[in-house]
């Protein structure tokens, strides 16, 4: 169940209105990186969390709070968008607002009246595949991580983008929630190691014994870049705990593929020389 209660969570009102700045905000919206995006990304993982007690509280808790990040942008989106551009120019009075219009998103005039939706700076509609949810709550940590990363690192850039003080002034608020939200997923990464609830690698379940031993500590050497072996990836112990990195130059340890003649009712091009022999052994395998 869920409740709402109409005061924003922080100021979000700007001191003026800016077209041209409410587009841009639209990509911390509903971009790849937004406030939909994970607001839908951590409520998805705490409804499927079929672990009870502290860590599904605690999606619950962060996905509902990025629910009225969500709510905040778009009222600021709306009081950028205050000013209605103009029907047309008036250049007989030589009173046109044109170029100040000239980078805004019509699609918030044409299609929303004047307000925000989900999607991108540049129009594109948010995606639900921009979400992961998958069982895992390790993995799924480390995403929700990186995604507060992402999420503070263009807040921040928009940051530079204005300098109206009222936008400002919840883009320090944003900016300060990703930060302890980045946290917040290190420690319940922590947590979940202290718990014996998930380590590396993912999934920690897997039996090792299927994997191939020699190749799961090595750093493989593809690239003519010569100090890609001097990093720590390269030597000393693997975070696995299970042995030391070490490094090689790629090699081929398989065999030079040679694949059979294709069906002949697909039509595909095959070799030029005995081509009716190859047409009739396939049909033949066919019967």
């Amino acid at each position: 169940m869920f409740t709402h209660q109409k005061a924003l969570q922080f100021h979000a009102t700007p001191d003026g209105p800016d077209p041209a700045f409410a587009r841009r905000l639209q990509e911390v919206l509903g971009g790849k990186w937004g406030e939909m995006t994970v607001a839908m990304q951590y409520l998805y993982q705490g409804w499927n969390t079929r672990l009870p007690g502290k860590y599904r509280d605690m999606l619950m808790a962060i996905g509902t709070e990025e629910l009225s990040h969500v709510e905040m942008i778009t009222n600021m989106i709306d009081r950028l968008l205050d000013k209605a551009p103009p029907m047309a120019a008036d250049d007989s009075a030589r009173n046109t607002t044109t170029a100040e219009y000239a980078h805004h998103n019509p699609q918030h005039t044409i299609v929303n009246g004047g307000g925000a939706y989900p999607a991108d700076s540049n129009g594109v509609p948010w995606s639900g595949a921009f979400i992961t949810a998958s069982g895992n709550l390790m993995a799924d940590f480390h995403l929700n991580a990186t995604a507060e990363m992402q999420g503070r690192l263009q807040v921040a850039r928009l940051f530079h983008m204005t300098d109206d003080p009222g936008v400002k002034q919840m883009i320090r608020f944003l900016i300060t929630r990703d930060h302890m939200h980045q946290m917040q997923w290190l420690a319940a990464i922590q947590e979940l190691e202290e718990d014996g609830l998930g380590g590396l690698p993912v999934p920690e379940a897997f039996p090792l014994e299927e994997e191939f031993d020699e190749f799961s500590r090595t750093f493989i050497q593809a690239s003519d870049g010569e100090q890609a072996t001097e990093g720590r990836w390269a030597h000393g112990a693997a975070p696995d705990g299970r042995g030391d990195f070490r490094s090689a130059v790629i090699a081929a340890t398989g065999e030079t593929p040679e694949p059979p003649p294709g069906d002949p009712r697909l039509y595909g091009t095959g070799v030029l020389e005995e081509t009716k022999g190859l047409v009739e052994k396939a049909k033949d395998a066919l019967k």
